[in-house]
């Protein structure tokens, strides 16, 4: 296939990608926004982040299996086919409920339902592991950077749109619309998918056969065997360590302080830093030195972090959150980048699902504990208990304010950890292994 038709296949994956993935995180952002104003706790969006992170991490080992066993489209269509399934029996949930069923944090169905969008949603990382694979396939080493960076757009598209229908529909409608929606966005988008060329006529294997079904041992020593790559994924690690107080309790501290209306149009303005931080990567690339920008963007983030919230301020926050959300991009490109320089494509899958599952392997454990943390301790040190008077002056007092010092906490721990993570040796070797070009053997 010439690099035109090449390019051509991306683009339509990319669109098929964002319509399939505005779809997924509508019905996500719609059940974390319906259940905590039904219910009015942090508990709830903890727990349910918490479930999410649990999940990606405990699949990310076999999706990717999944994906380098198969066809790439094949996948990508398997994986929309399982979301419908979910969100047709959540619908079918939702609309036998009694009234009132779902304002107390024990309902059945209120569990039963984020469970299955959970797995919905959780299908869809399928995508989100083919897609840097599939940019392996259709570019050459020095256009990958700027292809990663229209991925990451798409990302930022996806959110934009995503927060405001989310935000409107339940605050209109509850679930109803928002599941109908998903259904038939859903399937157009695996009719769409079905008439895409990918230039994919076999399965790539490693050398000496086809692979294990999901070959931990063989991904764990080509990961190991490439100097600085498990220390890569252990600092992105620690990083969803901290992010997971973002998933708990970010929705929670947004919706104290407006509607939920309010709340979705605020995210679909602040989600345009996805789309700027892609565009300039895609303009501009990432400088050569993929590894000293995905530093660099994490000293931003966690800088925003510590100071976003230190005010009771909705133009501070959306300021902090916007200028957050454009560096984003940046790490996720800077990390895709450097495994499709080192890691053999008939790998790449299950090392980018295994990235996926021990980075987010340590987030539940964040999600699930700071909601209780911050509605126990924080919330109350900041209401009634002695922050009121060490810092509550200037910081101000009250609930808000309690999950406000969390964030600010989060970015001062980040920050110092990046800063030492930057001079170590493991980073200086990978750095160097990619300067030279080199490609891991498989194991």
């Amino acid at each position: 296939m010439k690099k035109a038709q090449k390019q051509k296949v991306f683009y339509s994956l990319l669109g098929n990608n964002l319509v399939a993935s505005i779809t997924n995180s509508t019905v996500w952002f719609a059940i974390i926004f319906y259940a905590y104003l039904e219910t009015q706790s942090v508990l709830v969006t903890s727990i349910m982040g918490g479930l999410y992170l649990v999940l990606v991490a405990v699949s990310g080992f076999w999706l990717g299996s999944l994906v380098d066993h198969n066809k790439k489209k094949s996948m990508m269509l398997v994986s929309s086919l399982v979301s419908f399934v979910m969100f047709a029996i959540c619908f079918v949930v939702y609309q036998t409920a009694a009234p009132g069923e779902f304002a107390h944090i024990d309902s059945v169905r209120l569990w039963v339902i984020a469970v299955l969008v959970l797995v919905g949603m959780i299908s869809g990382n399928i995508r989100g592991i083919a897609m840097p694979t599939l940019v392996t396939l259709l570019f050459a080493a020095k256009e990958r950077e700027r292809a990663n960076g229209l991925v990451g757009t798409v990302f930022g598209v996806s959110f934009l749109t995503t927060s405001v229908i989310s935000g409107l529909l339940v605050g209109q409608a509850g679930m109803h619309w928002v599941f109908m929606l998903a259904m038939v966005m859903t399937v157009l988008a695996i009719a769409h998918l079905w008439t895409i060329p990918v230039p994919e006529n076999k399965i790539v294997h490693v050398e000496g056969g086809a692979p294990k079904s999901v070959d931990l041992r063989g991904t764990y020593k080509l990961i190991t065997a490439v100097p600085g790559l498990a220390a890569l994924i252990l600092f992105t690690t620690f990083n969803n360590l901290l992010g997971g107080v973002f998933m708990s309790l970010m929705d929670a501290y947004g919706l104290s302080m407006m509607s939920v209306e309010a709340w979705g149009f605020l995210w679909g303005i602040v989600s345009t830093g996805f789309i700027i931080g892609g565009l300039l990567i895609a303009r501009f690339g990432l400088g050569g030195k993929p590894l000293r920008a995905l530093f660099g963007a994490n000293l931003v983030i966690w800088f925003i972090s510590s100071i976003f919230t230190i005010q009771p301020s909705i133009v501070l926050m959306t300021i902090g959150l916007l200028i957050y959300l454009t560096v984003v991009p940046f790490i996720e490109a800077a990390e895709h980048t450097i495994i499709q320089r080192v890691v053999p494509q008939a790998r790449q899958g299950r090392v980018f699902g295994f990235a996926q599952s021990v980075e987010l392997a340590a987030a539940p454990l964040t999600s699930f504990l700071i909601g209780p943390i911050a509605e126990f301790y924080f919330i109350p040190f900041m209401t009634d208990g002695a922050g009121v008077e060490l810092i509550g002056s200037w910081f101000g007092t009250g609930l808000a304010r309690g999950m406000a010092l969390v964030f600010t906490v989060t970015g001062i721990i980040g920050f110092i950890v990046t800063m030492i993570a930057m001079r170590s040796k493991p980073y200086k070797l990978l750095a160097a292994r990619y300067a030279k070009g080199e490609k891991a053997q498989a194991a």
